[in-house]
């Protein structure tokens, strides 16, 4: 493991990517930190049948 390089990472600016609910996004924002946030919802709204039926129709 090269600690330099972690340690390097740490020095710089950072920009975090939320892909979760927009209030962690907001708690972040209020603490100065630089926030992506991702409009990302789960395939098929998280309907693992309906995400198994699609798979089969992409085959």
């Amino acid at each position: 493991m090269d600690v330099k390089k972690i340690n390097d990472l740490f020095k710089q600016d950072l920009v975090i990517i939320n892909m979760g609910l927009e209030s962690f996004a907001e708690n972040l924002r209020r603490e100065e930190v630089r926030v992506l946030q991702m409009d990302w919802r789960p395939p098929a709204g998280g309907d693992q049948k309906l995400v198994s039926l699609l798979a089969k129709l992409g085959r």
